[in-house]
């Protein structure tokens, strides 16, 4: 049997302890990172969660270990490739994953590594003045030319398109150029909790989602409630109004006048007089001289009426006078 040096498994008991110790255990990548940079950022976690780093096949050990109390802790071996580190803390996936989202800074590119996005160096002015470095620009396909006391480049140009890699001399020169297309930092490919492997494209959702989620959620339950008249103590008042508002339209639609509506129901009349006299060819002016005439007519009309009766009485009495003055003249006839 091939003899297993001390360090390797003291670093699995210590990986199966934590694991069994912490709720939260995740994997991050650590591809690229310097190592100073991992020291700054094992330092900000600190107070809240352990970062460690070793051999795959050892992560995997503690892993396999550790998944005889936490079996669906297993699933993280997927996640075990490359460069990376186990991760293990109180800090719930979610909100690691933003701690951990934060230490992403821009970096240099090294030479083969792949352009995350088309690398294009803009036209305009360089931080270089006149010198050889202008054969340097020229040699990895920069248009580049004195002008002013400056070496400047001619025009936008990519040296690398999305997805290639980046050869030597351009990663090289890409610093200079204050150009850092790579970003490194601890990027979590996935996480433990409760049972539960959280991946990476879960975890990477906007800080509100959730709660934005469940404020549409609540407002078309509502909407929904008030739609087919439901009454709970959330739907009442809306259903009340909706009520009010329906009683209203209706009442006015079949113009039954009530103290609510009266208001309305004159406006609609209003209204509608207007548009017909306009549709009858009439003026403003001429349906405001019309209106006036009306009311006129109405005002002497009034006296008028109230004259009738006096003038009805004399006529009666006329009649009344002639009736005996026949009847006299019949007596004196036949007297």
């Amino acid at each position: 049997m091939a003899h297993v040096a001390a360090w390797k498994k003291d670093m699995v008991s210590e990986l199966v302890q934590d694991m069994r110790e912490y709720p939260v255990v995740a994997v991050v990548d650590m591809e690229g990172i310097p190592g100073q940079q991992v020291q700054s950022m094992r330092a900000g976690l600190r107070a809240h969660a352990k970062l460690k780093m070793t051999k795959n096949n050892l992560m995997l050990l503690a892993i396999e270990e550790a998944a005889k109390e936490k079996p669906e802790i297993i699933g993280l071996k997927d996640s075990i490739h490359g460069q990376c580190a186990i991760v293990t803390t109180d800090i719930d996936p979610f909100k690691l994953f933003k701690k951990l989202e934060a230490t992403m800074t821009p970096a240099p590119a090294k030479e083969g590594q792949l352009a995350p996005f088309d690398i294009v160096v803009p036209k305009g002015p360089t931080p270089f003045g006149p010198g050889p470095i202008i054969g340097e620009l020229q040699k990895i396909g920069l248009p580049a030319a004195i002008e002013a006391g400056k070496i400047v480049v001619k025009k936008d140009t990519t040296l690398v398109k999305e997805g290639e890699p980046i050869p030597g001399p351009v990663a090289a020169m890409l610093p200079k150029l204050e150009i850092l297309p790579m970003v490194v930092g601890m990027d979590l490919r996935a996480a433990y909790e409760d049972g539960v492997i959280y991946s990476k494209d879960v975890l990477d959702i906007p800080e509100d989602y959730y709660s934005t989620m469940f404020a549409t959620a609540a407002y078309n339950a509502l909407a929904l409630g008030v739609s087919i008249a439901f009454p709970t103590k959330e739907t009442i008042v809306p259903l009340i109004a909706k009520a009010f508002r329906e009683t209203m339209n209706l009442s006015v639609e079949a113009a039954i006048p009530t103290k609510e509506n009266i208001d309305i129901l004159l406006a609609k009349a209003d209204a509608q007089m207007l548009a017909l006299a306009s549709a009858s060819g009439y003026t403003s002016d001429e349906i405001a001289a019309r209106l006036s005439s009306a009311a006129a007519a109405a005002t002497v009309a009034a006296p008028a009426a109230e004259a009738a009766p006096a003038q009805e009485t004399v006529e009666e009495e006329e009649e009344e006078v002639s009736e005996e003055e026949a009847a006299a003249g019949l007596s004196a006839l036949f007297g």
